[in-house]
């Protein structure tokens, strides 16, 4: 609302006020598949002391040096391929606008409520947005890292962004985040259904699907991070719930970058063994993605599935993710009006 109330001076500054802001943020997503916009995105990525641990002085000679000079091509070609033409922008931009704009459907019955989206990395950026809102009257505003299992370098960054976007604000709106959801049992009940449905769709069966989450080095897990542990639980969950066997259903880890060792088993490892073993059919799932993305329709869908058949399989799926279908928006509906309690 923008009303002067009946006490305030006549030269009184307009103010908008009484909203609640609801701002969806994913990890990120460059500009387009060009060098430079390409170099933009990862050296703002790989500048994050969340992403990357190593001393400064021993990252960033190595960084400027050689990273920013050769992976903007390599990573730009994987961007080609999964691009999504008609609008210009990478899938994951377009499912999490999707996402955003359906959100404020399904909450239209909490007219106070202003949802929004931003990315972590690249634009829209979190700071721009959070502005926008405290400008629209929003008095509080609920960031959602949209990550399921939390992780330092994925949730923890978002969070961190969020409130340093607080620094430069005068009238700063209160904030709360949203915590990790991996045992969600309507995110759980989601996951098991993609699985259903796309089964359904095959004339085969898989001999066993892999539940592949992205990696961290082992040396974050090391030091507390939760995310291990969290992965374990939505597939152990997952499989309960399916009423499979402990066999059916198992946890990799994809997406290692750099010398150090990450959280095994690894995703492209596997596969290949899995095939080169006398498996014949596979399916590969990414609970950990709530949207699909390089990660997951180019290393996955694409790379996986090649290395599988190669090796001697020859039945593979990838089941997408949640994205912005109705089961995958009533996980992200059900999340936010569970944080919103007390607010809206």
């Amino acid at each position: 609302m923008n009303v002067l109330p009946a006490h305030w001076p006549s030269d009184h500054p307009p103010v908008n006020f009484g909203k609640v802001g609801v701002l969806l943020v994913n990890l990120g997503t460059p500009d387009g598949t060009d060098y430079k916009s390409m170099r933009r995105y990862l050296e703002e990525f790989l500048t994050d002391k969340r992403v990357i641990e190593w001393s400064r002085w021993f990252w960033y000679p190595i960084l400027y040096g050689i990273v920013l000079n050769r992976r903007p091509q390599k990573v730009g070609k994987a961007y080609e391929e999964i691009w999504n033409k008609d609008l210009d922008e990478s899938y994951l931009r377009t499912y999490t606008r999707s996402q955003a704009e359906k959100l404020a459907v399904a909450l239209k019955d909490l007219p106070n409520v202003h949802v929004d989206w931003a990315m972590r990395y690249g634009q829209p950026a979190i700071q721009a947005k959070m502005n926008e809102m405290q400008k629209a009257g929003c008095e509080r505003i609920l960031v959602y890292p949209l990550y399921p299992q939390y992780a330092a370098a994925t949730t923890a960054t978002v969070n961190d962004e969020a409130f340093k976007a607080l620094l430069k604000m005068r009238w700063q709106p209160a904030l709360r985040t949203v915590p990790q959801y991996a045992d969600d049992p309507v995110y759980i009940e989601a996951l098991a259904n993609s699985i259903n449905q796309h089964l359904a769709t095959l004339d085969w069966e898989p001999e066993l699907v892999i539940t592949s989450y992205h990696g961290i080095p082992k040396s974050y897990f090391m030091k507390g991070d939760p995310y291990h542990c969290q992965c374990y639980k939505t597939t152990r969950l997952l499989r309960e719930h399916l009423g499979w066997e402990k066999e059916k259903l198992m946890v990799t880890f994809q997406s290692r970058f750099g010398p150090e060792e990450w959280l095994q088993p690894y995703t492209d490892k596997t596969v290949e063994k899995l095939a080169q073993e006398g498996v014949k059919r596979i399916a590969i799932m990414n609970p950990g993605f709530v949207s699909d993305c390089l990660e997951t329709l180019e290393e996955i869908a694409g790379e996986a599935g090649e290395d599988f058949l190669h090796n001697g399989g020859e039945k593979f799926t990838h089941i997408p993710c949640l994205n912005d279908s109705d089961d995958g928006m009533r996980v992200i509906e059900n999340v936010v009006r569970r944080e919103l309690q007390g607010w809206a």
